[in-house]
């Protein structure tokens, strides 16, 4: 027998719910996705509490076809209001006319790469922190929506509330408001979600979360995907930002990406405050060796090309690896990197963007 979209289907059909009826009957089964074995689908429709209660049933349904290697069935914290309470996350967007300002928020500072594995989400949690520890009122927003690591690095899995089954009501960690969509989601369920969704999840992130909720923020920082992708056209073009920021390590391939984030920003119409050169430095922890494994000084080579500011020079240390997986922000001790970090903090504040 053939694994397909039809047999897993028709499982499902055959799986009697509990409240009556069946998953598929109740169109609560959507994107799914049959390929090679590997089987996937979003669970929305009902009230989050009885979507986590039908997940291991409906599991168990698909698993016990023939041919099945691996499955995947998220449940996204759904858009608007759900009913029985709780506001889901995901919905598809509304149309917007213009950029509109993040209630509450006087500030707001995007930070980007032009790729991943530059240290782009590190570099926001950290310059949030040591915006905080300045004495600004700071928001963290986690518009990596596919690869939200905000909740780990800040140390915290506090779920966010809802009163209203509209409002958001953002967690706080190390004095930083924070809002992540992996608060709403287990720390290894992946988002399959399509663009559309994805636009209305950071929508709803930046307009029905009460980022005052704690008293009004002086700077919303935003942790961008890597990229140039639709996250970052939409924010531009929907929000009012004071200006960006890029980070990228100093080898010459990682520039090339960095350029293009800086012409998609060009581009936008979106000031660019400043280039942060990320894992600049090693310096050995027991003979007190500086070595430059990435290259040095390339960023800050083109920020001057660019006439734009050079933010700063951050080292790779191995204590920025294990503040990070510890949810402690390196910014939050002392030492070089918290050191740098404040330097970063104190020019935006000079700038007037916090």
């Amino acid at each position: 027998m053939t694994l397909t979209k039809e047999s897993v289907l028709e499982a499902l059909r055959k799986t009697a719910l509990p409240g009556g009826g069946d998953a598929v009957g109740r169109n609560l089964v959507h994107a799914l996705a049959v390929e090679s074995g590997v089987v996937r689908f979003v669970l929305e429709g009902a009230p989050e509490a009885e979507l986590l209660a039908l997940r291991p049933v409906l599991e168990g349904a698909v698993r016990a076809l023939p041919g099945v290697k691996s499955l995947s069935v998220v449940i996204p914290a759904g858009p608007s209001k759900a009913p029985g309470g709780g506001v889901k996350i995901g919905g598809h967007a509304k149309p917007q006319d213009g950029p509109l300002p993040v209630p509450g928020v006087a500030h707001v500072i995007a930070v980007g790469s032009g790729k991943g594995g530059v240290g782009k989400s590190t570099v926001a949690s950290n310059l949030a922190v040591a915006l905080a520890r300045a004495g600004k009122r700071v928001g963290l927003l986690d518009a990596d929506l596919y690869g939200p690591s905000q909740p780990r690095m800040m140390g915290t899995t506090e779920k966010p509330a809802s009163p209203d089954g509209q409002t958001i009501l953002p967690v706080r960690a190390h004095g930083v408001v924070l809002m992540s969509l992996g608060l709403m989601l287990r720390e290894d369920e992946a988002v399959i979600w399509r663009g559309p969704m994805l636009m209305g999840a950071l929508q709803q992130m930046l307009g029905q979360v009460k980022w005052d909720h704690f008293g009004p923020l002086d700077v919303l920082v935003i942790d961008l995907p890597p990229g140039t992708g639709d996250i970052q056209l939409s924010l531009c073009q929907k929000t009012v930002l004071d200006g960006a920021v890029i980070v990228s390590t100093p080898q010459d391939i990682a520039l090339l990406d960095a350029k293009k984030a800086l012409d998609m920003f060009s581009k936008l119409k979106l000031p660019v405050l400043g280039l942060i050169e990320n894992m600049s430095t090693y310096v050995c922890p027991n003979c007190g060796h500086e070595a430059h494994l990435f290259g040095h000084g390339g960023v800050e080579h083109e920020a001057a090309r660019l006439g734009l500011p050079f933010l700063g020079a951050l080292p790779l240390a191995l204590e920025v690896r294990e503040a990070g997986d510890a949810g402690r922000p390196v910014a939050l001790g002392t030492g070089a990197a918290a050191e740098a970090y404040a330097a970063i903090a104190a020019q935006l504040i000079a700038a007037g963007v916090a």
